[in-house]
């Protein structure tokens, strides 16, 4: 429920900074809010270095490889409701039996997900969120929006984590310490994950924020689209305006 309160709040600031910004002048249309934008990455910065990153490399110096896999594979495994729910949403017929399928073998056969059995059979993972779902049903990204602690978004992507969490079993636990520390692991176990590609994007950007934020972007929409780029992609125009800001263009991950 904590979590739940927390993304409420952050779609009520949304709002907040949107009316603020409709009386500013941008120069990107797709970034009216650069300046509140960029002051939330560089708080996010810091919060990541002072606090999360030293988390993850604790956890990760301290947990075996085999444990650190599992937990991975369990908040997969519980976030694979999730993305069922979503394929159906966006009418994926076989692709909810074959993640719905892939809950029920991996909660199953492979100890409440722990273990990745439905791979090792041919069941692949699948990425499907709630941004996308409003995607595919027309929703508008809206414009770029950094959020603190979740970092990178839009009006858009705020209902997509509304809509996220409550399809999360996590946000229903009775006790408030148990869901937070549950979704503290998750995000802590993320971020150890993710360790060196973040250091690797860092390195390649001339400016990190418009390096993340054309990252952000191209990652939805190829997301939307299931990589099948329709003609007109605003896709196409970002990539350019990444090329005129003399930083290499981010391949969706």
């Amino acid at each position: 429920m904590q979590q739940k309160k927390l993304i409420t709040r952050l779609g009520c600031l949304v709002l907040l900074v949107m009316f603020e910004g409709c009386a500013t002048t941008a120069r990107d249309p797709k970034d009216p809010f650069e300046s509140w934008n960029r002051g939330v990455q560089t708080f996010n910065d810091k919060f990541d270095d002072y606090a999360m990153k030293p988390l993850a490399k604790g956890y990760q110096w301290i947990t075996p490889s085999f444990v650190d896999r599992g937990v991975t594979n369990f908040f997969s495994n519980i976030n694979d409701i999730g993305v069922t729910i979503n394929d159906l949403f966006q009418c994926k017929i076989s692709q909810t039996g074959m993640d719905g399928a892939r809950f029920i073998v991996n909660t199953t056969a492979g100890v409440a997900g722990f273990v990745d059995v439905a791979a090792m059979i041919d069941l692949p993972k699948h990425n499907e969120d709630f941004d996308q779902t409003m995607g595919v049903w027309g929703v508008p990204s809206g414009p770029y929006l950094v959020l603190p602690f979740f970092g990178s978004s839009s009006p858009r992507g705020v209902g997509g984590l509304i809509g996220d969490a409550a399809m999360n079993p996590i946000s229903y636990l009775d006790s408030g310490v148990i869901s937070g520390s549950l979704f503290g692991l998750n995000a802590v176990d993320l971020r150890a994950d993710n360790l060196t590609n973040v250091k690797v994007a860092t390195e390649a950007a001339v400016d990190r924020y418009a390096f993340f934020k054309s990252a952000y972007f191209q990652q939805r929409e190829y997301l939307i689209h299931d990589g099948n780029m329709p003609e007109g992609s605003d896709l196409l125009d970002i990539d350019e305006e990444m090329n005129n800001d003399n930083s290499a263009p981010v391949k969706p991950y």
